[in-house]
């Protein structure tokens, strides 16, 4: 009789050109070479003006925040953007930041004298209470994906944790134009050079259009994303 089982595998067989072939998956699979006939990378060098300003274009067509700003000039940005007027945290109440362990503590210079900041790592994480508690996070990035508006997280210790970009209700990611490709398979191999790291894929603001095509911010992470794309002048 056959099963379930029996027929996918057939089919996988036939799709290689194996329809005789037995054992499992991985065994029809081996040595058979897979054609990959799409772009491996895109038409602009990494970090390149055409990939910043397409990055920006779809940053801002998701519904980011973004500001581009010389090296020097991220501690001001960060401040003026972790203040009441730039939005990125509230007037009344405690104001907290969370920030991971292996971030550049320089860009935090500037901040007001009131903000608390509120440190994360693995081996001494904050409580989901405490993180929704926060009013924002500040992270580095692992790179950023021109095409999709993507940007992408890897866990390492200036971005910290995948719940600390998850909770808090505003982002703020600093990304360098260097880290910035055209295409995802560029970053895909990039990326597989740690295969063993966390990934957070953000592209814009949590949200969902699930009920009644009605768009809803901040269902399943921050509402609001901030993107401080660093220069070089």
């Amino acid at each position: 009789m056959s099963t379930a089982r029996d027929d996918v595998l057939a089919r996988v067989r036939a799709a290689l050109g194996r329809p005789g072939a037995g054992g499992t998956t991985a065994e029809v699979a081996r040595d058979v070479e897979v054609p990959r006939a799409y772009r491996t990378a895109g038409s602009h060098a990494t970090g390149s003006r055409e990939v910043l300003d397409l990055l920006v274009d779809r940053l801002v067509d998701y519904r980011a925040h973004v500001r581009r700003v010389p090296g020097a000039e991220v501690p001001g940005a960060l401040a003026e953007i972790l203040s009441p007027a730039g939005r990125g945290l509230d007037a009344a109440g405690e104001r907290t930041v969370v920030v991971p362990a292996g971030l550049d503590r320089s860009w935090l210079t500037g901040l007001a004298t009131d903000v608390v900041l509120v440190d994360d790592s693995r081996d001494a994480p904050r409580s989901a209470a405490e993180l929704d508690a926060a009013s924002a996070v500040v992270t580095a990035a692992r790179l950023a994906i021109a095409e999709t508006g993507t940007i992408v997280l890897d866990g390492e210790p200036d971005q910290g944790r995948r719940a600390i970009s998850l909770v808090p209700d505003v982002h703020v990611c600093v990304v360098r134009a260097d880290q910035v490709v055209e295409t995802v398979p560029e970053a895909v191999r990039l990326l597989g050079a740690h295969p063993e790291r966390p990934l957070t894929w953000i592209s814009g603001p949590s949200a969902t259009s699930d009920i009644e095509l009605d768009r809803v911010e901040g269902v399943h992470g921050p509402r609001t994303l901030h993107v401080l794309l660093v220069t070089a002048s």
